[in-house]
């Protein structure tokens, strides 16, 4: 059993004497584990960093088996490594992908969407927004999206308010009624409206936020999120007040 593809590296763990445990979400073949030989060692350290984009070669006896990764670098993404902001970012994304998606199955769209929202990290002005879009996604490919188009209860597209948090479909003002106090707000930069500033993304990670964590994570047998997605959305709040 073999096949090569393209992969971001999510995590590299040590393995024996010299080897490590690469787990990498590929364009064809999902998020995918193996071992490669060598690569503990110095020499192979620079290009196993998080978020790098690696030329893959897997091979194993049995489609089942772990089976064993050849490596060779595409793209480094270690200049965010560098930066705190970019250095949380690029963690909540290879936190999340380890965490919710399902081993060896594909997601192609998911993987051109990460790939591309990893090479913006350099810009931290267009990261941000390019993150909340990124995790809307994440949502929307693990089955969780949010149907933003109409009120789910008058069927009109003006003046969308607010969220359900049981069905994640809009609902306007109108239609919220006495439920008001049991929706969650609908930032309008989830609507792509808005001047799309640091406070008014962080009212949307706040919404996508609670359907992460009730909704992704509920799904997973209670487990909770990685803690990678609420430091980088700390210290992005940071930066939306205006402290570095």
């Amino acid at each position: 059993m073999d096949w090569r593809d393209t992969g971001i590296l999510l995590s590299a763990r040590k393995h024996g004497e010299s080897s490590a445990i690469l787990e990498v979400f590929t364009a064809t073949h999902g998020r995918h584990l193996g071992v490669l030989r060598g690569g503990a060692s110095r020499k192979a350290a620079p290009m196993l960093q998080p978020g790098a984009q690696l030329d893959l070669g897997w091979r194993a006896r049995l489609e089942d088996h772990m089976g064993a990764f050849t490596a060779e670098p595409l793209r480094s993404r270690a200049a965010a490594l560098g930066d705190r902001f970019s250095l949380a970012g690029l963690n909540a994304v290879t936190a999340l992908l380890s965490f919710c998606l399902p081993e060896r199955e594909s997601h192609p769209a998911l993987f051109a969407r990460t790939e591309s929202l990893l090479d913006l990290l350099h810009d931290q002005d267009l990261w941000p927004l390019a993150y909340l879009r990124w995790e809307l996604a994440l949502l929307d490919e693990m089955g969780f999206g949010l149907d933003l188009s109409a009120c789910a209860v008058t069927g009109t597209n003006l003046d969308l308010r607010y969220v359900s948090p049981r069905t994640g479909r809009a609902v306007t003002a109108e239609g919220a009624g006495d439920w008001v106090d049991r929706l969650l707000p609908l930032p309008q930069v989830l609507l792509n409206k808005g001047s799309a500033a640091d406070p008014e993304i962080l009212d949307g990670l706040r919404t996508t936020g609670y359907f992460l964590e009730h909704h992704l994570a509920g799904a997973l047998r209670d487990r909770p999120l990685p803690e990678a997605r609420a430091r980088f959305v700390t210290r992005f709040e940071s930066r939306a007040r205006g402290r570095g």
